[in-house]
């Protein structure tokens, strides 16, 4: 048939939707010529397919050697598009940048190799003893409270449209009136709220006074049987608490040390536990002198169910396991 009979009768047949009448004469042309495929031609300067297993594999190899390579540098190596790069790391590879998280110190083997040793001795203990064992520890420890904590970013977190304008935060940073508060607690809840006087810093004989004078009194008072039971304490081994004469003291009082390790609030119950929530109440309120600190602090512990202070002691040994999986690397939540 003659194209333009054929270009007459497809559009008899798919009316706005055929084929112009150029596009069936090329088609003719080409047919006539001996073309017998549908489909595109290779040609010079015609795109490639780009993600492939291989690219997807050398995008991986880039990530693994530099985790702070950027999708831009990746582009340059692997002679790609930043988009197609972007799609292998995101869609293809699933990874996703995240923010470095705090610290305390840059963990060497050696203090790795004692946190393991001081989780595994824990754990041993708790498989030995169950829930006993964690009824009978007192975990202490101290924490500034100033009278103006900055709000966190998450505290300040707002329900907004997505048409909404962005609300505003501004920086700012922790008042100089604060107050040092030293806490004991257990599972059943606080034991001794402590706070040190004006222009005093903890030693060590401030810290054995405060376990005879007053820990201990109130051991005896809201923890009736457990001073002869006896009394597990745990605190970190900061200099006051590990000084010869506080040793002296805790051995006087018939208490028993728990290993702690150095560097490690993430064992600590009082820093993963207790300190943080506290302060995040605490964020954005203005306080006009220490007495009104100490009474928002006391309100709020006050305040916590028996549950609160029982799932900070009874998240002790699946943290000392973490930590042993970790080789004595520091414990995420």
């Amino acid at each position: 048939m003659k194209s333009v009979d054929i270009h007459r009768r497809m559009q008899t047949k798919y009316g706005d939707a055929c084929l112009s009448q150029r596009q069936v004469y090329d088609w003719c042309q080409k047919f006539a010529e001996g073309t017998t495929l549908l489909t595109d031609a290779p040609r010079p300067g015609q795109a490639h397919r780009v993600v492939t297993e291989e690219s997807i594999a050398a995008a991986d190899r880039l990530i693994q050697e530099n985790r702070r390579v950027t999708l831009a540098e990746m582009a340059f190596f692997l002679s790609m598009s930043f988009g197609s790069v972007q799609h292998i790391v995101h869609d293809e590879l699933r990874y996703s940048k995240v923010s470095a998280r705090w610290v305390p110190r840059q963990l060497t083997q050696e203090l790795k190799d004692r946190r393991v040793d001081a989780c595994q001795e824990l754990l041993r203990r708790y498989e030995e003893g169950g829930d006993d064992f964690l009824s009978h520890i007192v975990t202490g420890d101290e924490s500034w409270v100033h009278h103006f904590q900055p709000e966190t970013k998450r505290a300040s977190k707002e329900w907004r449209h997505s048409s909404s304008p962005k609300p505003k935060k501004f920086r700012s940073q922790p008042s100089a009136g604060k107050v040092m508060l030293t806490l004991f607690w257990d599972k059943n809840g606080p034991i001794l709220e402590h706070y040190m006087p004006p222009h005093t810093t903890v030693t060590s004989a401030t810290y054995t006074d405060l376990l005879n004078n007053h820990l201990k009194p109130a051991i005896r008072t809201k923890r009736r049987g457990l001073l002869s039971a006896g009394v597990l304490l745990q605190h970190d081994n900061a200099r006051p608490h590990s000084a010869r004469a506080t040793m002296k003291t805790i051995d006087d009082l018939r208490f028993k040390c728990l290993p702690h390790p150095p560097y490690s609030p993430d064992l600590a119950p009082s820093d993963f536990h207790v300190f943080g929530p506290l302060k995040e109440h605490l964020g954005g309120q203005k306080f006009k002198s220490d007495e009104g600190v100490q009474s928002a602090v006391h309100e709020w512990l006050q305040s916590q169910p028996k549950e609160f202070f029982s799932r900070g002691i009874e998240a002790l040994p699946i943290r000392w396991r973490k930590c042993i999986e970790l080789r004595g690397d520091y414990v995420e939540k």
